[in-house]
């Protein structure tokens, strides 16, 4: 298989760039591909999944184990004939931005993947190649083994690019010029999403004619072919594999094992007989709600539910049918007279929560229960109302990064198990909860969060269900008691 990962030293290189310019390249040549995303972002795998026309998928060594981590890779890239998987952040940049955990260095080396950097060029010279060769040093692996520049001229990138070669021994790929068309604008989140940036198309076919006049695929390609990994490593790795095996018996495989089979599984009264027992889950997907990860539905798929999008911009009500609602984040706060408009919405998911369907709200999904939201200009506009609080502009992030989340009396979660995910927000509300215990990874620093009950679990936080199946498996099991309970009526 080849694969290839797309790092940069720093955020705002160009990756992203980068990135969408090798898809269609790839894809416009008939090449099967299929795209990754270092990290926990959402707004990436939306601009892959706009070139590809196929879902893109998340990977993250914090999320979940070194070995988990390569079998999500490995079953999502078997069908392709190159995987491309873009970095996070800087290239080394970790955990609490010290720790390589959660790196896209990390993720490289475990899932065996050479990697090709994309350098912001302007305003340099042969300053380049110290700074190259600064990251080759901490390169133990030997996994660069290529460079783009981006941001410079075809003139100086034919004078530099010998010069790169020859003092750093790396191969000079290609470059981009700086052009204001071949720019994604961004917002506090982060980009804008395909959706709703004007001139989304135009953007990706001027990146793609760029790529082609002056980046080579073949090289690309040469690259993603090689294994990436020096012998030593490999060794290495090998034996580290057969630890981590053995310890993930005491965790994660515990997990697997429960989780695997829900046939035989009864808790809460409720027995999965078999897998014609199933239930809807209605999952709120449009401009306002469209971060999703895809490995979440898959992981609740498997328990047997089966997913059933909705609009809260433009549909009526939720699916007549739904067993449980899940609503995920997103930008809610740029279309707050659309959805407080939708008056009929607004009334469907306040009755379906007063008569306990199972919920699940994360960041945006969570703001939209509330009283209300105040906006930048101080507008309030009137929500679903199940919280009894309303969700205001900070001007500032409020809470950011990676968490690992407790909950205080077991619903969702066993008892003293937990789940990881992050936060990243400027709105906040006036009641958080406090049904949880958040922990940053590094700081060790905790905080209490999200109100939970036996069929809520309402808050900031986005989840990643792999990262404990038992969320996910919880989920469908309440959903299919209240599907139970409703035919019994």
């Amino acid at each position: 298989m080849k694969k290839i990962m797309i790092a940069a030293p720093k955020s705002g290189s160009g990756k992203t760039s980068v990135t969408i310019a090798l898809l269609k390249a790839l894809k416009e040549n008939g090449i099967k591909t299929v795209s990754f995303k270092c990290g926990p972002d959402y707004i990436d795998p939306l601009f892959h999944r706009e070139v590809l026309g196929i879902t893109s998928y998340n990977l993250d060594t914090f999320f979940t184990s070194e070995e988990s981590t390569k079998e999500i890779f490995e079953e999502h890239s078997k069908e392709a004939e190159v995987s491309v998987i873009e970095g996070v952040m800087g290239l080394y940049d970790g955990l609490g931005g010290i720790r390589e955990e959660g790196s896209s260095y990390h993720l490289a080396k475990v899932t065996v993947t050479p990697i090709i950097l994309v350098i912001d060029a302007k305003g340099m010279g042969k300053s380049l190649t110290a700074l190259i060769k600064g990251f080759l040093d901490y390169d133990s692996e030997k996994l660069i083994k290529g460079v783009i520049l981006n941001r410079i001229s075809k003139g100086f990138f034919e004078t530099i690019s010998p010069v790169i070669e020859e003092e750093t021994g790396v191969k000079v790929i290609g470059f981009l010029k700086e052009r204001k068309d071949l720019d994604i604008p961004s917002r506090h989140l982060g980009l804008f999403t395909p959706d709703n940036l004007e001139g989304t198309e135009k953007i990706i076919e001027n990146l793609y004619n760029e790529f082609c006049e002056n980046i080579s695929l073949e090289k690309i390609l040469e690259i993603a072919s090689e294994n990436g990994l020096n012998k030593d490593f490999v060794e290495k790795y090998k034996d580290t594999d057969k630890q981590n095996c053995e310890e993930l018996n005491s965790e994660e495989e515990i997990r697997k094992e429960k989780s695997i089979d829900l046939q035989n599984n009864e808790e809460d009264g409720t027995v999965i007989k078999n897998t014609g027992n199933k239930c809807k889950i209605a999952v709120a997907k449009d401009e306002a709600f469209c971060f999703l990860y895809e490995d979440n539905l898959r992981m609740l798929e498997k328990y047997g539910a089966e997913i059933e999008f909705f609009s809260p911009l433009c549909d009526k009500e939720i699916p007549k049918d739904a067993d449980a609602i899940l609503l995920p984040g997103g930008y809610p706060e740029n279309y707050l007279e659309e959805l407080c408009k939708n008056e009929t919405m607004l009334k469907s998911i306040k009755d379906v929560f007063e008569n306990k369907m199972p919920t699940v709200a994360e960041c945006g999904g969570f703001m939209y229960l509330h009283e209300g939201i105040e906006d930048k200009e101080k507008r309030y506009f009137k929500t679903v109302g199940v919280v009894d609080s309303k969700c205001v502009f900070t001007c500032k992030s409020v809470r950011f990064g990676y968490i690992v989340i407790n909950e205080k009396n077991a619903s969702f979660l066993p008892e003293n198990e937990s789940i990881k995910g992050h936060e990243f927000h400027y709105y906040d509300s006036e009641k958080n909860g406090d049904s949880c215990t958040a922990t940053k990874p590094v700081t060790g620093k905790s905080y209490d969060c999200i109100l939970t009950g036996d069929f809520y679990w309402l808050g900031f936080p986005h989840l990643y269900y792999p990262s404990n199946p038992e969320f996910a498996k919880n989920f469908v099991l309440k959903a299919i008691a209240y599907k139970n309970k409703k035919e019994k009526v």
